[in-house]
Parts: C-alpha cells; structure tokens; sequence
C-alpha cells in the first residue's frame, strides 16, 4: 500500500551507481518504482518492477501503469572510454526518447542529473551561473541532453524539470575515483600526481540524494543545479579526511608534474592500441574541477565542513571497506 503523497517513479538508468541508491530510497519511502536500464541490477529491491531497455529507443516501451515522474540517469559517462559516438547516441538520443516518451504518457515532471562537464575544463571556480563550454564529447552530449529537456519544459506550462549537474559523487558501490583512492590508502600510502592544491568537486551520494528531493519539493517549473560541496576540498584535504580518522599510517609522496605530464605523452600509443591507457585520464589528475553549488547555497540546504561525516556514513555502510 502506498503511504499518501508517494508516486510512481520511472528510473532510467537505475541500475548505475546513482540509480541503484535511488531506487532504494524511492521504494523505501513508500514510492512505486519502475527501474529502467539496459544492464540487469546489482542488487534487486522488493517491491520495485525492473525492466530491461534501451533508452536510445523506447517507441515501444510501456512502464505497465501510471508514472508522476521521470528520473533520467541512463548515460554513457566514462571519460575516457568510450568511442566519442557513443556519448552522443546514448545521452542525445536517450534525452530525446525520454521526452517524447514523457509526452506519450502525460508525464509532468523529469528529473536529469547531467554533469559539471558542459562547463569545461579549467582551474577558474564555477557555478551555475557560469557560461558552459564543454569540450569533451561527454560534456557536449550532456549539454545538448539538457537543452532537449529544456525544450519539452517550455512546451507545456504544467511540466518541471530538475537539472542537477553532479561533480564526482562517491559512496557504496561507486568503484570510480573515490574508490581507487581509498583501496591505494588501504595499501598504505598514496601517490599525489603532480599536485596537491588539485580541486575536486565532490558529493556523497546520499547528500546528491537528498539535494534531488529538495529541488523536487520547490515550488519553481525549473531548477538547476550544481551537485557538490562548498568546500571546494582540494585533493590533499580529501587525503587528509581520510587519513584522520580511518587510515592514519598511510604515506605519501609526490611524482613531479613533468613526470606526470611525460607519462601521459608515453601512453598516447597505448591508447591507440586499445590496451585501456589512456593519456587522458594520466592529465586528469593534474586539472582542477572547481565548481561550487550557488543555487544550493542560496536555498540554505548547502553547509560546510561535511565531508568528514560523508566518509564516516560510507564507512559504516561499507564495513570499513571503503567498496
């Protein structure tokens, strides 16, 4: 039975990282929840319908009820990895399938979690009031998702949009960024690329979580939003929370920037050759992603000082393994 105030929810993308915290949460406060993804669930929720599909395409797809909302989440996100096409089909073409398929169904409100990508590389501090400038074929494809959504928004004066752009989001199951630094820590130590004043945009994913539903609950048709700390937490800082309270006896020691950088020059024929080294991800290391959340700060959610409690809350969730 569902509690009063709950709807039904149709997730693309439920399946990921992102999605698999979401639909939990949805499910767990009472929400009917239709899990949408072209890969089977890591984990399999009671109550929850999972369907398998291809958002590139859903002329024919049918939820099986009534749906209040959309989450958009599908996408291609790796960078790099991926041929550059790929980013372009899954999340243009996904965008474009999700609103025509919201049009079919009467559906009012989307939510889509793009990405601090659409503004581009450099060390500048951004919000959204910055102008984007993606570069990368992933940040092109999320800007011109949102741009879609944004053009269904604007067709209808009864439909809502949250457009929420996360910077590195990290927790259970997340095995990205966050994950590979804490599995090198547990090893005892832990290698600076370069530099240490490096940004990082971060986010715990239940914090995103969070951040979400209270953009949802505002009586505005259109938010948008950057999804991170305040903090603007450097990568040493990051380092550091971690070593305070979890991993005291870690080392640490830093490779030159030009070793760095010569490094990167050395893989670029591995990477032609397909062996997965990519120069890429060897020079994002060394670049900051200095963005801080205004529309967050502005609403009052947005407080300092909260990474410390985001890495005791995934060590309690994860038994300590930091997975």
């Amino acid at each position: 039975m569902q509690n009063e105030g709950s709807k039904n929810a149709l997730v693309f993308g439920g399946s990921g990282f992102i999605g698999t915290h979401l639909v939990a949460r949805l499910a767990a406060e009472g929400h009917r929840v239709v899990s949408v993804d072209i890969k089977p669930p890591r984990i399999r929720r009671d109550g929850v319908i999972y369907l398998n599909a291809d958002v590139r395409d859903l002329s024919k797809f049918d939820p099986g009820m009534q749906i209040h909302r959309i989450y958009n989440l599908a996408a291609v996100h790796t960078t790099p990895g991926h041929p550059d096409h790929q980013y372009y089909e899954t999340n243009i073409l996904g965008a474009t399938a999700i609103t025509a398929l919201a049009r079919r169904l009467g559906v009012k409100e989307i939510v889509f979690t793009s990405s601090i990508s659409v503004y581009g590389p450099g060390e500048e501090t951004k919000s959204e009031t910055s102008p984007p400038a993606p570069v990368s074929p992933y940040g092109w494809s999320k800007f011109m998702a949102e741009r879609i959504q944004i053009a269904w928004l604007e067709e209808d004066d009864s439909r809502r949009l949250v457009i929420c752009r996360p910077a590195v989001i990290f927790g259970p199951g997340e095995g990205g960024n966050f994950t590979r630094m804490a599995t090198l820590m547990k090893k005892g130590f832990f290698v600076y690329p370069g530099r240490k004043d490096t940004i990082k945009a971060c986010f715990y994913v239940d914090d995103l979580l969070d951040a979400l539903q209270f953009a949802v609950d505002r009586p505005e048709r259109f938010v948008l939003f950057n999804g991170c700390y305040p903090d603007r937490y450097t990568l040493e800082q990051i380092v550091e929370t971690f070593r305070a309270s979890h991993m005291p006896a870690v080392k640490t020691v830093m490779v030159p920037r030009a070793i760095v950088t010569a490094a990167a020059a050395l893989l670029k024929p591995f990477s032609a050759m397909g062996l997965g080294i990519h120069p890429d991800r060897v020079t994002k290391l060394v670049k900051s992603t200095d963005v801080i959340p205004g529309w967050l700060s502005s609403t009052g959610l947005s407080s300092t000082g909260r990474l410390p409690s985001a890495i005791e809350r995934w060590s309690a969730a994860s038994g300590g393994r930091f997975v």
